[in-house]
């Protein structure tokens, strides 16, 4: 084994008092996550979307981002419950390109992770502080979570990760809600099986020691389509996609049946002006079943200032990952939603 040290060993509680919450920030996420945890009960009958940038590539603009969303979300508040997308850290399917904020903390400038810590939690932070929407992040790296999760209020568990035990079990410790998505291949068993052991009590070695976690009832589903042995997309978000879904949802008797339809990667193929037909849809099947209507509560929206997508970082809000919608058609979107849900 080689490893090389590129810095001196990093003090967990150092780095979260950099950007800490308190007073009425913390008040503010405090209640947020309270909400959050009554939708995905359903005891808040409230749609649920995870909406945001496919990766925070840039402070300023994602900080933007944030203060449109925050005077979006106050409009419809009464039918739609928001948690904005704050992605700092992104899985490559062959280790090359942008790997996000937390390796790179200046898209122009050479990887640094120790300055991309910090300018992870300082981002998460100043979403909160200045606009109160609360945030919602990957889980890549199981190790970071103490890294920021006093300031995330949502985490997902990957499409490459939701088979490896460590994200499972880590997953099981964590007090907040979290979407398990199925894996690249589709088989919905190994979702499920994720979602199990986040449920339930786990013991094993974490940051150098034996833990032991309580489970966590908030681990729910993220359907994101699949990739077939020719590269070719499957949708899973179709009618008959959600009542296979529910079914194996109801045989595993799962605390807190929770379903979440991701908008983008497999399911539109990255074509992202797709995501607002899938919604449009979804919303249909919700109308002609009831258990649809009840399992299916949530969407994950990949969405920027710019429309589309850019291979380096030109254009101000323009996604240097997976193509977004920009803000205008984001908002058209939202307010349909809450027009839908309303009829």
């Amino acid at each position: 084994m080689v490893f090389t040290a590129k810095s001196p060993k990093i003090n967990i509680e150092e780095v979260r008092a950099l950007s800490k919450l308190e007073g009425a920030a913390l008040a503010r996420k405090n209640q947020r996550d309270q909400e959050l945890e009554a939708i995905i009960r359903g005891e808040d009958q409230r749609i649920l979307l995870v909406i945001g940038p496919c990766s925070s590539d840039n402070e300023e603009a994602v900080l933007e981002y944030a203060k449109r969303l925050s005077a979006l979300q106050e409009e419809v508040k009464e039918r739609i419950f928001m948690v904005m997308r704050v992605y700092t850290a992104k899985p490559r399917t062959n280790g090359d390109g942008y790997k996000g904020l937390i390796h790179q903390p200046n898209a122009t400038e050479a990887p640094s992770l120790i300055n991309g810590i910090k300018a992870v939690r300082q981002l998460h932070y100043r979403v909160i502080t200045e606009t109160g929407m609360t945030t919602a992040d990957e889980m890549l790296y199981p190790e970071n979570l103490p890294l920021v999760d006093d300031l995330i209020s949502y985490m997902a568990v990957g499409a490459r990760s939701v088979e490896d035990q460590q994200h499972r079990f880590v997953a099981s410790g964590a007090d907040f809600s979290t979407g398990f998505k199925n894996p690249t291949s589709g088989n919905l068993n190994v979702m499920f099986n994720g979602i199990y052991a986040a449920q339930n009590k786990q013991s094993f070695l974490f940051l150098g020691k034996e833990v032991e976690t309580t489970g966590n009832p908030l681990s729910h589903a993220i359907l994101r389509g699949a990739l077939n042995e020719y590269g070719k997309n499957i949708p899973n978000y179709y009618y008959d996609n959600l009542m296979d879904t529910i079914d194996q949802y109801e045989k595993m008797g799962l605390e807190n049946p929770f379903i979440i339809i991701d908008t983008n990667h497999d399911n539109s193929g990255k074509q992202y002006m797709d995501q607002i037909r899938i919604v449009r849809q979804t919303l249909i099947n919700r109308d002609w079943n009831e258990k649809i209507k009840k399992y299916v509560r949530g969407f994950m929206i990949e969405s920027y200032l710019e429309d589309g997508r850019q291979n380096e970082p030109e254009v101000f809000g323009k996604s240097i990952t997976d193509p977004c919608l920009g803000w205008d058609n984001t908002e058209a979107l939202v307010r349909e939603i809450y027009q839908t849900l309303g009829e």
